[in-house]
């Protein structure tokens, strides 16, 4: 489901720093340590990309930047309220038509009706749905539901953008579009991304930072600055530059793990 959420808190970040994670813990109530001292920022105009073993926290990061969850210890600050969700599933109403579905989030803010028609369909429009608002999601491909929640939090024209592992579950060939068609987005509407994924390959794709975690309890254990300009190329993917960066991320990942 695609959602936003107040944030945790609004006061204290500097300047162009939307999230700012100052040494972030989180235990459970039932004793599970998933956090632990994690410093981490993301900035108007980057795409934050983390990357880790399954387990290490990297869901329950993004759940404390929404506020559906307060970190144990540390300072979680973000500095907006505009905050788009965009979890593993996407989460459509079935009885609901497309258009209808990327009004709901407009809906519950209690958006006039006329205007989140429009907002729904200009953003219909930017994910390539244009032609598919009256199918309901079940006659939607995976990819093309994918498209629907995004549309769904652009709506509300986010500033910063959280996506828990949206493509993890489509084939190869679906997710580089849908990963070109988000840099896209990125690029046009300029928001703040925090991106989870399994993928090292799709996280330096889509990042202006790749963050490596550990095994949990999660912790940062290397830094990546990804050197390709945006808009980037899709053909980028097969330099020798870019497998280059997948290595050390990927070697990275596993000292990480071991």
């Amino acid at each position: 489901m695609t959602t936003t959420a107040p944030s945790p808190s609004v006061t204290g970040t500097a300047p162009g720093t939307l999230l700012d994670f100052r040494n972030v813990a989180m235990q459970f109530p039932n004793g599970t340590i998933a956090l632990r001292n994690v410093d981490l920022t993301v900035n108007r105009g980057e795409f934050v990309t983390v990357v880790g073993p399954s387990g290490c926290g990297k869901s329950t990061l993004l759940r404390i930047a929404s506020g559906l969850e307060k970190a144990s210890e540390g300072v979680a600050e973000v500095d907006t309220d505009r905050i788009g969700y965009v979890f593993q599933d996407a989460t459509l109403l079935p009885w609901r038509s497309i258009s209808k579905n990327v009004e709901l989030l407009a809906e519950l803010h209690h958006m006039p009706k006329a205007q989140r028609a429009a907002k729904a369909q200009e953003a219909i429009e930017l994910v390539g749905l244009k032609g598919f608002e009256k199918n309901l999601p079940k006659q939607l491909s995976g990819g093309m539901r994918m498209r629907a929640s995004l549309a769904r939090s652009l709506t509300l024209e986010p500033e910063l953008f959280l996506f828990d592992e949206p493509f993890g579950a489509l084939d190869e060939i679906t997710r580089e579009r849908l990963n070109d068609e988000l840099l896209r987005l990125f690029v046009e509407k300029q928001f703040a991304g925090l991106f989870i994924t399994h993928s090292v390959s799709e996280a330096v794709y889509l990042s202006t930072k790749v963050i490596v975690m550990s095994g949990r309890p999660g912790s940062i254990v290397e830094r990546f600055d990804v050197p390709f300009p945006m808009p980037r190329d899709p053909d980028i993917r097969f330099t020798p530059e870019f497998a280059e960066l997948v290595g050390e991320v990927s070697h990275a990942l596993r000292e990480g793990h071991s």
